[in-house]
């Protein structure tokens, strides 16, 4: 389509856009980028913002950023630009490479020098008329100048009127799909896949479109599609023009694609009968196979591999290591200026737990770190940023300060598989500014993370940052509204990883919810809170995230952490706790960092208690720095962090009417959700180490619920009595569950005294079944409803454990509480516990 034509399209669409009715409700499908209106005050601010916008130059990516520009303006300042194909004899905002500028406005002066993607904001004289221009070395450059200018009028932020230069911190910015072709994706939690189902492309990309949009307002420049766990099928001849039409819904956004792929390739449908990195007929394969993806997409990104890892086949098989491996890619890709992203998450999962020396944090280092070198320019290694696998807290990797003459990239996990799945808000900046800014004393100077990430300390050609995002079809892009501060977080960190991550936050809920204080005051604190909530109710001092690490890594399994070769242990016992890690009579993992990193590890004393249990075994009654013993730390930390999580449902909702309704709601549901799963996360984790330890809660929480009545011994019409496995996962040990179509229930007599109570119903909601359940007090129904939560839970236990709250019950001595439930398919309406909470204060029930 010809611009004049498409321009006058975008016109008549947004003066549309503008006459729909006002106070609609928000489903969070614009994520960061409402571009709300502004009052008549803040508008005021930019009244002399020119009428007009031009382009010098003609590209998708510039034409996409002109058509940002006037949807941005048109929506917060109610004001459609006029759209001029050539610079205008008037004042305008003029958007260009410097090279198409300096080409239409020969003296214009712009900074020398601009990096690539990079972007210079100013004022400037343009034929003689007081203009702004957006200019950069590339359109992508051009593209985040106009994401800046938005910005910066949705914050009611000063215009750059000196001129303003940005550029990102390295040159590579990417992020990670697991999606299958299937549809599904691994360790999404936001619906299908925004590119394939059913074995193929979609056939609408609408959305994968709208995703690069949102990719590109944060400075994010490729996209590998598919699983790290690769289907060879997308290398196949008659795949890659599917595989094509993504690449096309991204290039105007200036996302460039990229592909996981599977070593095994070659044999597995090239037809050869090996796959042998060192094989010349395996390298002619990859040469062939990737100028057949240039044939079809001209800047098709490169390749993204794991391999020798989780049972994922690799260059192990013919005893080559991962440099013969990724430098036979790189050169098929080099002539096309295409780059290999290599994992070094490769690590054996069937190490023998009984041999005290063995230490899956070893890996990444011992196999990469002896390769320091020997990797073409074109690879990157991609490093995870702890040696395990994103937990809620962990170590910086050393293999970050392990590599000086190997490009690397760090690997940042914005889905949150072990960080509550998108069912808790979980904040992550905070964790990762503190990897960010750490200190590795790389060859014996101050070389914090992400100045080596960036390439200043080493000098390296290239290296960046991958986030693992897996975003899905859900209309707010992540499932939980809250949780899309992570994808923001992530791309502002990647651009200037010294932006704090309380000023990260704080734009983030102005750009999503608006500029009202008390809504951004609330949920910034909300969402700086919430990580050291969440640590602190499942694995706090460095003992990992205690989940079910074996199945579904959501809710509480302590135990699933050992006996078993995947290498999480914790290596609890009856006398102590933690993982010996040191030189001196451990695995010698310390060893692998600089000689003054080392020595804060290797002893006790100077390791940081939030890190000792990752690196020490220590008996339960070991005093911390705080003073406290370990054993109640791992208490106290639990209970502080389910009352913080309790909090967040307070704070929320006092800002009902604040916030659109859908949205209010939708949160609200999602910390009602975790504040009860905390409280499961703390019952289960403190009884697993009461029973482990012997040692007794010096508060006599642990074990003592006053309120609570045990399912199991209420008088049951149809419910039959369980055990749940493991025990701890539930209260006292079982369940009750109910397999009659007919429903059954459970009751007993109120004997506490009359007053208004809160009543907590917990029950197992999982994802086979939608049981519904009824609550009486004598013969008044006071609350029913559907378990119907997208819980990751087959059967009874900490996944599925669930509450539901209900609140101002007048009661009385005698009265019977009655739960009735009516199981569906699979979903047998088990209960766990009620508990009564109340009386409450200053309301007599009369």
């Amino acid at each position: 389509m010809r611009r004049p034509a498409r321009n006058l399209i975008f016109a008549i669409y947004f003066l549309a856009s503008a006459a729909a009715p006002a106070g609609h409700a928000e489903t969070g499908a614009e994520a960061w980028l409402r571009y709300a209106p502004l009052d008549a005050v803040a508008a005021a601010r930019f009244a002399g913002l020119p009428a007009t916008t031009a382009l010098a130059g003609d590209s998708p990516v510039l034409t996409s950023a002109q058509e940002e520009l006037v949807r941005g303006v048109r929506g917060m300042l109610g004001r459609t630009l006029r759209v001029s194909n050539i610079v205008p004899d008037e004042p305008t905002i003029l958007l260009g490479t410097v090279a198409d500028l300096h080409r239409v406005a020969p003296g214009l002066a712009v900074p020398q020098g601009l990096e690539a993607d990079a972007f210079w904001i100013g004022p400037a004289s343009v034929h003689g008329h007081s203009s702004l221009v957006i200019a950069s070395p590339t359109a992508r450059g051009v593209l985040y100048g106009v994401f800046n200018l938005l910005q910066r009028i949705a914050l009611q932020a000063d215009l750059p009127l000196a001129g303003e230069v940005s550029g990102p911190s390295a040159p590579l910015r990417w992020v990670d799909q697991w999606d299958n072709l299937d549809g599904r994706i691994e360790r999404g939690y936001a619906g299908p896949s925004l590119f394939f189902e059913n074995g193929a492309v979609r056939a609408d990309l609408t959305r994968a479109g709208q995703y690069a949009r949102l990719l590109a307002s944060i400075g994010i420049n490729g996209c590998a599609i598919n699983n790290v766990n690769a289907n060879p099928r997308v290398l196949e001849r008659d795949f890659l023009p599917q595989i094509a039409r993504v690449a096309g819904a991204f290039r105007p956004w200036g996302v460039r694609l990229s592909l996981s792929v599977d070593l095994s390739s070659p044999q597995k449908i090239g037809g050869l009968d090996t796959f042998d990195p060192l094989d010349p007929r395996v390298i002619a394969w990859w040469q062939a196979k990737v100028d057949e993806i240039y044939a079809v997409i001209p800047d098709f990104a490169g390749f993204v591999v794991k391999a020798d890892s989780e049972g994922r086949e690799g260059p192990s098989k013919y005893v080559r290591v991962p440099s013969d491996a990724a430098n036979t890619l790189a050169r098929a890709l080099k002539p096309h200026a295409g780059i290999v992203f290599y994992r070094a998450f490769v690590y054996d999962h069937h190490l023998d737990w009984q041999n005290p020396k063995n230490d899956r944090a070893r890996a990444a280092y011992d196999i990469f770190h002896p390769l320091d070198g020997k990797f073409d320019d074109n690879v990157v290694v991609q490093i995870k940023h702890g040696p395990i696998d994103f937990q809620a807290r962990e170590p910086v990797s050393p293999l970050l300060g392990g590599l000086r003459a190997t490009n690397e990239a760090i690997e940042l996990q914005v889905t949150q598989e072990y960080t509550g799945q998108q069912h808790h808000v979980v904040y992550l900046a905070p964790m990762w500014k503190e990897v960010l800014d750490f200190d590795l004393r790389a060859g014996g100077a101050r070389t914090r993370v992400s100045d080596l990430i960036s390439g200043n300390v080493f000098h390296r050609p290239t290296g960046g940052y991958v986030g693992v995002v897996n975003a899905g079809m859900d209309v707010n892009w992540m499932a939980h509204p809250l949780a899309l501060a992570n994808l923001y977080a992530f791309g502002r960190l990647a651009w200037d990883p010294d932006l704090s991550a309380r000023v990260i936050v704080d734009e983030w809920t102005r750009l999503t919810f608006g500029n009202d204080p008390e809504v951004v005051k609330t949920i910034t604190s909300t969402q700086m809170d919430s990580w050291p909530a969440y640590e602190t109710y499942t694995g706090p001092l460095g003992l990992q995230t205690l989940t079910d690490i074996t199945g579904s890594h959501f809710g509480p399994n302590v135990e699933s952490s050992e006996r078993n070769g995947w290498g999480q242990w914790h290596r609890a016992d009856a006398s102590g706790v933690g993982m010996d890690r040191t030189v001196a009579t451990g695995t010698g993992y310390t060893g692998q960092y600089s000689p003054p990193v080392a020595a804060l590890y290797e002893s006790a004393a100077s390791t940081p208690d939030e890190l000792l249990l990752f690196f020490h075994h220590v008996p339960y009654s070991y005093k911390l720095q705080s003073g406290n013993t370990v054993i109640q730390e791992i208490y106290d930390a639990h209970y502080r962090g389910a009352a913080r999580a309790q909090d967040f449902v307070a704070r929320w909702k006092s800002l009902r009417g604040r916030i659109d309704d859908e949205r209010f709601a939708s949160v609200l549901a999602r910390l009602e959700f975790q504040a009860g799963h905390a409280i499961v996360w703390r019952d289960a984790v403190c009884t697993w180490f009461f029973h482990a330890s012997g040692i007794a809660d010096a508060q006599g929480r642990v074990g003592h619920y006053p309120g609570r009545v045990e399912a199991e011994s209420m008088r049951l019409q149809g419910y039959t009595p369980f055990d749940v496995t493991p025990p701890e996962n539930a209260s006292g040990g079982k369940g009750i569950e109910c397999t009659s179509a007919a429903g059954c229930s459970a009751s007993f007599r109120f004997g506490q005294l009359a007053g208004w109570y809160e009543l907590d119903v917990e029950y197992f909601d999982q994802n086979n079944g939608q049981s519904r359940f009824r609550v009486y007090i004598g013969q008044q129904k006071v609350d029913e409803w559907v378990a119907d939560g997208r819980r990751p839970a087959r059967k009874p236990g900490g996944d599925s454990s669930t509450r539901r709250r209900i609140t101002g019950l007048a009661l009385r001595p005698g009265d019977e509480i009655r739960i009735e439930g009516i199981p569906d398919a699979d979903e047998h309406a088990a209960l766990d516990y009620i508990e009564l909470l109340g009386p409450l204060p200053n309301l007599p029930v009369r």
